[in-house]
């Protein structure tokens, strides 16, 4: 959807889980020293300013990242949360800017994003970096056309919106043949979860499609809000098998942090 602009829910309790578990995949995978090839599906501006307007209208990074990190952080959180501390928090870094700073100067990385406005603002992030590649296409249509070369690792990131049903149909469409087409490499899906769990027959359909590991979390909602948002969750297709044991630990980590705030 069009419409979509995170800039208006960065920093939110679903990005903590979100973007650690991201943080401590791309590290690990890092730490081979394979070239990397990493691709977002809906790559957002990239960075973003929690002090700016955007932000401020619903608050919402103020019950997320603004709440963890002045605090005693977790210890599964730890590392994440200090790689969010040395950008500042008017320079939040999204997912394209996390793996820019994280992956090896021998990756390359292909972010598409189809909104005008969040298009211009990730370049604008990204600078001038000759790793990356910006694309102003479907990144559904447009990252199966990719693959990766001998030897690199592929590592695929999709967080769509979610504001519409369709969007989950688009990707139950498009997992297996995401899966089909890149047989190895590592595929990492972001989920929300809602207050009605309608998101439970679709987390199943998932993990039915191959082995993986899911992390999620909830926090306490009041019966009144409108908002259906009720937590957060990663399905990881082919990560190193110390992500999933990082990924209990932070999914853990935040159920007792929400649970007890």
């Amino acid at each position: 959807m069009l419409s979509y602009q995170h800039g208006f829910h960065a920093g939110n309790r679903a990005d903590l889980l979100k973007h650690a578990i991201l943080y401590d995949i791309l590290k690990t995978v890092s730490a081979d020293q394979r070239p990397i090839l990493y691709v977002e599906t809906h790559a957002g501006r990239g960075v973003y300013d929690l002090t700016g307007e955007q932000s401020r209208k619903g608050g919402e990074a103020d019950e997320g990242i603004l709440d963890l990190i002045d605090k005693k952080v977790p210890r599964p959180m730890r590392e994440w949360v200090d790689f969010v501390r040395s950008k500042g928090i008017s320079a939040y870094p999204g997912s394209p800017a996390m793996a820019q700073s994280v992956l090896p100067a021998n990756s390359r990385h292909v972010f598409f994003e189809k909104h005008p406005t969040e298009f211009a603002e990730l370049q604008k992030a990204i600078g001038d970096d000759d790793r990356c590649q910006i694309k102003r296409v479907d990144g559904y249509a447009g990252a199966l056309k990719l693959a990766p070369r001998a030897r690199e690792q592929m590592i695929c990131f999709v967080d769509p919106s979610y504001e519409t049903d369709r969007d989950i149909e688009a990707l139950a469409m498009w997992t297996p043949k995401a899966l089909k087409r890149w047989p190895n490499a590592i595929l990492i899906l972001w989920l929300p979860l809602f207050k009605d769990q309608r998101e439970i027959e679709f987390g199943e359909y998932l993990s039915s499609l191959e082995s993986g590991f899911i992390s999620g979390a909830r926090w306490p909602t009041d019966p009144m809000d409108e908002t259906a948002l009720a937590g957060t969750a990663i399905v990881a297709y082919r990560a190193p098998p110390e992500c999933e044991t990082k990924g209990v630990a932070i999914q853990d980590a935040l159920q007792s942090w929400w649970s007890n705030s």
